[in-house]
């Protein structure tokens, strides 16, 4: 976070005051000496991030095809040695740019997994559980409570949440979660995402690639996430405030 001298007008009265903001970095990746991309992130977190960027887009099955990542802070460029000479060669031009702001950008299309993915999993939550976490979840960002310039996300158990990241786009935060759970080889098979942001079906399809059966938002689902939800067989529980809870796909699993 930097901090800046701004003006604050507050019932018709001028003051001048420091307040904190987020900071944003650009980062390239560039893959075995290709440029793949630039993610536009916080600079925390920044090995998470490119695991779980190059995982959910389709570029690795597992952390442990990535040989090496370096981060240069001076360049803002993160070095990334894979297994197989022509990593990624298949997907660089498949791009689709994103819902998120600032025109976020995947190389594959969400929808392609609409009949590949289906989520078989007995794992069931209560939906008192989910109230709680995601109420913790709300609290737990220190950069969101002095900036308010990050979004959240989390990966939980029924009992804690277990991984926590921010970021300025709710993908990144996703994909930092993911990373750090991959480096840990966590199963998501009985986990839960939570995410501050709205679901759109990019957003959906990182958590079909990693076989969540259930996710949370504080945020709505789009109508091309809710389909996909619905045939994948994945739980959505959506606008989950206060004491409501919207279960738009998969309601079983909340009981």
């Amino acid at each position: 976070m930097e901090k800046f001298s701004v003006v604050l007008i507050d019932q018709g009265e001028r003051t001048t005051v420091e307040v904190p903001v987020s900071e944003e970095v650009p980062l390239t990746l560039e893959v075995n000496g290709k440029e793949l991309a630039t993610l536009l992130a916080t600079p925390e977190h920044l090995k998470n991030l490119v695991t779980g960027f190059l995982f959910t887009s389709g570029f690795i099955r597992e952390a442990a095809q990535i040989k090496s990542i370096s981060i240069d802070p001076e360049r803002w460029k993160a070095d990334i040695i894979a297994k197989g000479e022509d990593f990624a060669d298949d997907l660089v031009f498949k791009r689709i740019y994103t819902s998120g702001c600032g025109k976020g950008v995947i190389f594959h299309n969400p929808l392609d997994l609409f009949n590949r993915v289906r989520i078989v999993s007995d794992f069931r939550v209560q939906k008192e559980v989910v109230r709680e976490l995601v109420k913790v979840f709300q609290r737990y960002s220190e950069e969101h409570a002095l900036t308010h310039g990050v979004h959240s996300a989390a990966l939980a158990s029924r009992d804690e949440i277990l991984i926590f990241r921010d970021d300025i786009g709710r993908h990144n935060a996703m994909d930092k979660v993911i990373g750090e759970a991959l480096y840990s080889n966590m199963s998501f098979t009985d986990k839960i995402l939570l995410t501050s942001g709205r679901i759109s079906s990019e957003i959906l399809s990182k958590v079909l690639r990693c076989r969540m059966p259930v996710m949370a938002a504080i945020g709505a689902p789009t109508n091309q996430a809710v389909k996909l939800a619905r045939q994948a067989e994945l739980t959505i529980a959506g606008l989950v405030r206060g004491s409501k809870i919207f279960v738009y796909s998969g309601e079983e699993r909340l009981f």
